[in-house]
């Protein structure tokens, strides 16, 4: 099982994530609701271990 890089910088409300090849992504999380750059995906936390994900987009 080889290991992996991952390393994600916080600035406010904007997270940056970093891989081995430099930026992989980048998401927003305001409160309880969060969304991903590269997977287009909202996401809401709920109470407890329970969240909810949004659809990717109303074209697929």
């Amino acid at each position: 099982m080889p290991l992996m890089f991952r390393k994600v910088y916080r600035l406010g409300p904007l997270h940056l994530n970093f891989g081995s090849h430099g930026l992989s992504s980048w998401s927003i999380k305001l409160g309880r609701w969060s969304w991903n750059s590269r997977t287009r995906a909202q996401r809401v936390d709920l109470p407890g271990p329970l969240s909810w994900r949004g659809r990717r987009g109303a074209s697929r």
